[in-house]
C-alpha cells in the first residue's frame, strides 16, 4: 500500500554537496524537499553538524525521545561517497536519545548514505509518528519518493536479500541499501539502526550499525520500519570535486601508507578490530567481569590471531565502501546458530568488532561461538552490542554482590562465564519479557533504581544507600553505557569518557592507546591538551563523512619526526588535500578545527538546554578511575602499591590494605577533578562546565537564544549550590 508519494528530480552533486534535505513528517504523511541555506552549510558543514542543527531547531527543552516532534536526522558529509579516497561510506544518525534525554549521535558505514547523496540529498530529517509501520522509499531511478506499507515479517538482517531482490526489478543492478530497526529496538532504549547493503563479493547482505544512544528505538517509536534507497547513478567522481586529480592523489598516498603500515601493525585488513583484543589484554585494558579486571589468561581463546586463522578465512576484499583498502569489515560465513528463534539457521555474521567481542569477556565468557551468536542476534534484533552487554554485566555483578536474587532475575542463574544463560538473557531482553529482561532494556542508569527498589526491603538498607553502592560499579555516564576499555590507569581516557558530550563513547576521544600504551601523554598538561585537540579533530571526521581508522589506527611513518606524533600530522595533510581538492579552497588544519568546535559548541548548548551539560554530568563511576573493592586491588596489589609510592608520593609504612585502597580512591578522584578544572579552562568553560560569554561570541553563538540557554544553566547550578549550602547549615 502506498500512503504518500511525490515526484522529484535528483539535485546534482557539486563539490560534495546537493544542498538539499529530505523532510518526512510521519504524522501528516508529508514528504518535502527543502534547500539547505548557505549559512547552515558554512557553519555546520554536514554529518553530525547537520544532525545537530536539525535536532536543535526541531526540538525544545521539553522534547523526549518519544515526543512526536523529536527529529531523527541522518546525514553524510561532503566526502561521504567519494570513491577516490579512503573510508568514505560513513554517515551520522542523531536524535534526542532515550538513554541520555539529550542529543546523541552514532556514526555508521555502508552504502546507504552514499546512495542517498547520489539520489540528491545531503540529509534526511524525520519527525512525527505513524499509527502503522511504514517504509520510506527513495527511488532515484524512477524519480519518486514514497511512503509505503512496511515489509511483512521481521525483516532486518534475515530476509534482507529478498527485500532487495523485490525492489531492484528484473535485470537491474542491486544498487539498493536501507536502514531499519528490528524487534529489540522496539523493546529496549538502546535500539540501533542497521545500515544494510548487498555485498556482491560475499553474495549476501551485510550490515553496519549506528549503535549508540537508541537511534533505532526512536525510529521504532515513530512507526518507521526504515528507509530504502535505490539509485543506479554512476559512483566514480560523483562528488564532482573542484580538482579531481588532487583528490585522487591524496587518496593514493593514504592507501600507500595503509598498505605499508597495517600488515606490520594492527593487521586490520586480516583481523578487523578483533586485533585490539590481544593489545588490550596485554596492557590491562580488556574489560573482564564488569570492568573489574583488565586481562585474563583465557583471552588467548579469542585473540585476533584466532579470528584471523579460524573465523575470517574468506579471502575477500572487505572495505565497507569502494576506495578503502583498510578493509576491516570482516565477517564469518555459514555459521549455524545454536540458540534463539532462529536456531539451526545457517547465517553470515558481520564482525564481530572489538567492542562486541569485549562484551563477552566482560561477562567472563571467552568463547568465539558465543561472540558470533551474540553479534548476529544483536544485529537481527537491532540492539546496541555495547549497551546490551554492559547492562548484562552490571546485572551479573549485582547478583554476585547479593543485591539481586534468583527471584529478582526470574530464575536466571547469572554466573560469570555461562554463555548459554547470557544468550537466554539477551533473547528475553530483546523480546521485552516482563521482569528483569524488560527492565534491563532501559539501560544501566535505569537499572540502578530498579535494583535498589528490590534490594532495600530485603537487605533492610535504604534505597539511597544501595543506589550509592551500585553507582560505584554502574558503568554509565550521562545515561550512556561505557564502551569497552578499562580506564583505571589512563587519566586521559577517563577524561575522554567523562567529558564526551554524548557520554562515554570512544569515537569522541579515544586516547587510551596514546596515553597508556604508547606513553605519549606523559604530563598532566599533555593530557589536558589532548582532551581539547583530539575531540575536535575526531568530531571533524563525523561532520564530513569519513572513517577515523585510517588516521588514528595507521600511524604514518613520517609522524615520528613531528613534535606530537600521536596527531599523525603527515596523514592529516592528506585530509587537507582532500578538503582543498574538493572545495577549491586553501583551508588549514585550524580551519577544520574551528568548524568542529562550532558543532561541538552547539551540542554542548543542546545538553544545557535539556537540563544537563554541567560539571555534575561529567563525573564518572569510581570503577572507571580505580579498583573499587578489595579483591580488585589485591589482584594487582604490587602495581598499586608502587603507584601510590612513586606516582602519588605516599608513604605506605604501617598502612593496611584498606587504608591503601582508600588512599588510591582519594588520589584518583582528586586527579580527575584537577583534570576537569584544566580541561574546562582549555575549552573555554567556567568551573561548572558552562561556556563563557567570550566562547559563545568567538564561535558565533551570541544571538539571544544561546546566551539565554547559558544564563539558565548558570542559574540552575547556582540554585543547586545554594540549596546544598542551606542543607549543610541546617545539619
Amino acid at each position: 500500500m502506498k500512503y504518500a508519494a511525490i515526484r522529484y528530480t535528483s539535485a546534482p552533486l557539486e563539490q560534495g554537496y546537493t544542498d538539499r534535505v529530505l523532510k518526512i513528517d510521519l504524522s501528516s504523511r508529508r514528504i518535502a524537499i527543502e534547500p539547505i541555506a548557505p549559512e547552515i552549510k558554512k557553519a555546520y558543514v554536514g554529518g553530525r553538524g547537520y544532525c545537530l542543527k536539525f535536532v536543535y531547531d526541531g526540538t525544545t527543552a521539553a522534547t523526549r525521545h518519544d515526543s512526536p516532534e523529536n527529529v531523527l536526522a541522518l546525514s553524510g558529509g561532503p566526502f561521504c561517497g567519494e570513491t577516490g579516497f579512503v573510508g568514505t561510506g560513513k554517515f551520522i544518525a542523531g536524535t534526542i536519545s532515550p538513554l541520555t534525554n539529550t542529543f546523541c549521535d552514532s556514526n555508521v558505514g555502508g552504502h546507504f548514505f552514499p546512495l542517498v547523496k547520489l539520489s540528491g540529498f545531503d540529509a534526511i530529517a524525520v519527525t512525527g509518528k505513524s499509527e502503522n509501520r511504514v517504509m520510506v522509499v527513495i527511488d532515484a531511478d524512477a524519480g519518486e519518493i514514497s511512503m509505503v506499507q512496511a515489509p511483512e515479517g521481521d525483516v532486518t538482517i534475515r530476509g534482507a536479500e529478498g527485500l532487495i531482490e523485490q525492489w531492484k526489478g528484473d535485470g537491474k543492478e542491486a544498487n539498493i541499501a536501507f536502514v531499519t530497526a528490528g524487534i529489540g529496538a522496539q523493546h529496549t532504549w538502546f535500539g540501533c539502526l542497521n545500515s544494510v547493503y548487498y555485498d556482491s563479493r560475499r553474495l549476501r547482505c551485510r550490515s553496519k550499525q549506528a549503535g549508540r544512544g537508541g537511534t533505532g528505538t526512536v525510529m521504532c517509536e515513530k512507526g518507521l520500519w526504515g528507509i530504502l534507497v535505490k539509485c543506479n547513478a554512476h559512483r566514480s567522481n560523483a562528488n564532482h570535486p573542484a580538482n579531481h586529480e588532487k583528490v585522487l592523489a591524496a587518496g593514493h598516498k593514504l592507501r600507500d601508507v595503509i598498505r605499508e603500515v597495517d600488515p606490520q601493525a594492527m593487521r586490520l585488513v586480516n583481523q578487523g578490530t578483533t586485533s585490539l583484543i590481544d593489545m588490550m589484554n596485554t596492557n590491562e585494558i580488556l574489560p573482564v567481569k564488569n570492568f573489574q579486571f583488565g586481562s585474563s589468561e583465557q583471552s588467548q581463546n579469542i585473540s585476533g590471531k584466532v579470528f584471523e586463522r579460524e573465523v575470517f578465512k574468506q579471502n575477500v576484499p572487505d572495505g565497507c565502501y569502494p576506495g578503502c583498502n583498510l578493509a576491516c569489515t570482516k565477517g564469518c560465513e555459514n555459521y549455524v546458530l545454536k540458540t534463539g528463534p532462529f536456531a539451526g539457521s545457517r547465517v553470515g555474521v558481520d564482525g564481530p568488532e572489538y567492542e562486541t567481542a569485549a562484551t563477552a569477556s566482560n561477562l567472563g565468557i571467552f568463547e568465539i561461538d558465543y561472540m558470533l551468536e551474540y553479534s548476529w542476534y544483536c544485529d537481527q534484533y537491532s540492539v546496541d552490542t555495547i549497551s546490551a552487554g554492559v547492562v548484562m554485566s552490571f546485572v551479573y555483578e549485582a547478583c554476585e554482590r547479593g543485591l539481586l536474587t534468583e527471584e529478582d532475575t526470574g530464575g536466571l542463574k547469572l554466573t560469570w562465564g555461562d554463555a548459554a544463560t547470557a544468550l537466554e538473557f539477551l533473547h528475553a531482553m530483546a523480546a521485552g519479557k516482563p521482569g528483569l529482561p524488560a527492565a534491563a532494556g532501559h539501560g544501566v542508569r535505569y537499572m540502578k533504581g530498579w535494583i535498589a527498589d528490590r534490594a532495600a526491603a530485603r537487605l533492610k538498607r535504604s534505597r539511597e544507600d544501595i543506589r550509592a553502592e551500585l553507582s560505584l560499579f554502574a558503568m554509565e555516564t550521562k545515561g550512556l553505557e561505557f564502551s569497552m576499555y578499562i580506564t583505571k590507569e589512563s587519566l586521559a581516557q577517563q577524561g575522554g569518557y567523562g567529558f564526551a558530550l554524548k557520554g562515554p563513547q570512544h569515537d569522541e576521544a579515544w586516547l587510551i592507546a596514546i596515553d597508556q600504551l604508547r606513553k605519549e601523554l606523559p604530563t598532566f598538561e599533555d593530557k589536558a591538551e589532548a582532551l581539547l585537540w583530539f575531540p575536535l579533530f575526531r568530531t571533524w571526521f563525523n561532520i564530513v563523512g569519513l572513517c577515523k581508522l585510517p588516521w588514528i589506527d595507521v600511524r604514518n611513518p613520517k609522524a615520528k619526526d613531528t613534535p606530537f606524533p600521536a596527531k599523525n600530522l603527515p596523514t592529516v595533510d592528506y585530509y587537507l588535500e582532500l578538503v582543498n581538492g574538493t572545495f577549491g579552497t586553501d583551508k588549514t588544519l585550524d580551519d577544520l578545527l574551528l568548524e568542529s568546535e562550532r558543532c561541538y559548541m552547539l551540542q554542548k548548548l543542546i545538553n544545557l538546554r535539556q537540563g544537563f551539560g554541567t560539571r555534575e554530568y561529567d563525573t564518572i563511576p569510581l570503577r572507571a578511575m580505580a579498583p573499587v573493592f578489595m579483591h580488585e586491588y589485591l589482584s594487582r596489589k604490587d602495581y598499586y602499591d608502587t603507584y601510590l609510592k612513586d606516582a602519588a608520593g605516599y608513604s605506605l609504612d604501617g598502612s593496611s590494605n584498606e587504608q591503601r585502597l582508600s588512599l588510591l580512591h582519594q588520589y584518583r578522584r582528586a586527579q580527575y577533578e584537577k583534570l576537569t578544572d584544566v580541561v574546562y579552562k582549555e575549552k573555554g568553560y567556567d568551573q561548572n562546565g558552562i561556556p563563557t560569554d567570550e566562547s559563545l561570541k568567538r564561535l558565533g553563538f551570541d544571538q539571544p537564544e544561546f546566551p539565554d540557554i547559558v544564563r539558565a544553566a548558570r542559574e540552575r547550578v547556582n540554585g543547586i549550590e545554594q540549596a546544598e549550602q542551606e542543607r549543610s547549615a541546617a545539619h
